[in-house]
């Protein structure tokens, strides 16, 4: 037997945590999508929208994470999760010089947000 859930985590005879972060983030990707309706809202305050991230999307992509052992990789691909949804919540920008609509940088996202959420 190669690999099995036990408890909700993917055991694997090579102790790999990679198809265990794998379909966490699939998890929270489908979390993400049922609530996307309130993330991108402009009637919620936007801290609002972050502790709707926090108490339902992140317990989805987090579980049995105290076993994890992150390499830079998998490290990147959370924090590529995290910035996503951040994006829904804060949306995009008007550029100051050209009147354009843009996408907000990793910095800006950080910058924006109160605290560090997945990884504070």
């Amino acid at each position: 037997m190669e690999d099995f859930i036990y408890l909700g985590t993917t055991i694997t005879n090579q102790n790999s945590i990679q198809e265990e972060i794998k379909s966490k983030l699939k998890s929270g990707i489908a979390c993400s999508y049922l609530v996307q309706k309130l993330l991108s809202s402009k009637l919620l305050s936007k801290n609002l929208q972050i502790k709707i991230y926090k108490t339902i999307i992140l317990p989805f992509v987090l579980y049995g994470c105290e076993t994890w052992l992150l390499t830079l990789r998998e490290e990147c691909k959370l924090r590529v999760f995290e910035n996503r949804v951040l994006r829904r919540i804060f949306g995009c920008k008007s550029d100051e010089v050209t009147g354009e609509w843009k996408k907000q940088h990793n910095e800006e996202l950080n910058d924006l947000t109160p605290h560090p959420v997945l990884f504070g």
